[in-house]
């Protein structure tokens, strides 16, 4: 009982004496020195350090690391051209031929759907592409389209999907449509092609012809355009008879007492095949269309610091690194000491001559 009571005591005074030292933050203290200030390519360049700290982060001065671009990084591609590419590759049973189709447009008004098309002018691109024949992923070369897209000119990239009625011409092709991409003619940033759209952010919307009676399959996720038919409605299917197993109320999958049970299942309206629809098997035209693509400037984000001592680390005397291209590089550490009330830094810089 003695010891509890001695502990309980010393408990509230080593936390007001933690407390007291989490509050009091000393400024961060660095020196930095070099040998020499001029350095070849390839020849390893040491930073000498002195001084208390808990973190060290560093800026060589190359791009991408870049202390001038710590809050970011824009630059402008306005008039430097631009080429577009893409992957094709052709899935599924499917026979049909001659589905698909590429075209531009600089006045399409992006309202989705099939009049607003056809209202603009669209220029068929195709053969400037080599597209798939078979399911290997095939490159369709590079297209150069700086006529097509400046500052205040948008460019539209459509794909064109034709499926005829799959009674009489076979079912329709899948055709796959990955790694599209807008890239500016301007000089790389080191190793970083510049690109005015991806795959992924070119924003391709799906336009139907007959969105309510006859929609195309066709998906549309991050890294591909999956080209799809629209569902061909064949009066042998087993959803035309009215004794399919789905349509039984007793079925199993309706049941969470039984192993098969589908909690989403639901039990379907029957709706018996009508011979007369002209939207059974009707030939439809699909489109997939991007988002305007603008010769604009584009936000590459802030330029990274390399962590070269974190807390876990007592003391770094030394750090080096190796230069790949020649030139004058400005070069920034900045210290830092943190606790939970805050961080202070200290900044410091040198500057480098790299010959080749």
């Amino acid at each position: 009982m003695q010891y509890k009571f001695i502990w309980l005591i010393s408990l509230p005074l080593a936390m007001a004496a933690c407390s007291e030292k989490l509050g009091d933050l000393e400024e961060p203290v660095l020196e930095v020195s070099v040998e020499k200030t001029s350095f070849k390519v390839d020849e390893p360049v040491v930073f000498t350090f002195s001084g208390t700290q808990t973190g060290i982060s560093f800026y060589s001065g190359e791009v991408f690391n870049d202390y001038a671009f710590k809050d970011g990084r824009k630059v402008d591609l306005a008039g430097q051209g631009a080429t577009l590419d893409f992957f094709s590759q052709l899935a599924g049973n499917g026979t049909q031929t001659g589905q698909l189709s590429v075209w531009l447009s600089n006045n399409y008004n992006g309202a989705g759907d099939l009049a607003a098309v056809k209202a603009a002018a669209w220029t068929d691109v195709t053969g400037s592409f080599k597209l798939a024949t078979a399911a290997t992923n095939t490159a369709s070369g590079k297209l150069d389209v700086s006529a097509w897209v400046s500052k205040d000119k948008p460019l539209y990239i459509g794909f064109k999907y034709i499926t005829k009625p799959q009674a009489t011409n076979g079912l329709a092709r899948v055709w796959w449509i990955q790694s599209l991409a807008v890239r500016s003619k301007a000089e790389q940033l080191g190793t970083k092609e510049l690109l005015l759209t991806d795959q992924e952010n070119a924003g391709f919307r799906t336009i139907n012809q007959y969105p309510a009676d006859a929609p195309s399959l066709t998906t549309i996720t991050a890294t591909r355009i999956s080209l799809v038919g629209n569902k061909y409605k064949n009066p042998q299917d087993s959803i035309y008879n009215p004794a399919y197993s789905i349509y039984d109320p007793k079925n199993p999958i309706y049941d969470p007492k039984s192993p098969t049970y589908q909690p989403t299942a639901r039990v379907p309206v029957y709706v018996p095949y009508d011979p007369n629809s002209p939207y059974n098997d009707p030939a439809t035209e699909t489109w997939v269309i991007s988002k305007p693509v603008y010769e604009d400037k584009i936000d590459l984000g802030p330029d990274r610091a390399v962590s070269i001592k974190g807390i876990n680390t007592d003391v770094l005397d030394n750090y080096t690194h190796t230069y790949k291209t020649p030139g004058t590089y400005k070069v920034y550490f900045v210290a830092s000491n943190h606790n939970i009330d805050g961080v202070k830094t200290v900044v410091r810089q040198l500057e480098l001559t790299i010959t080749p």
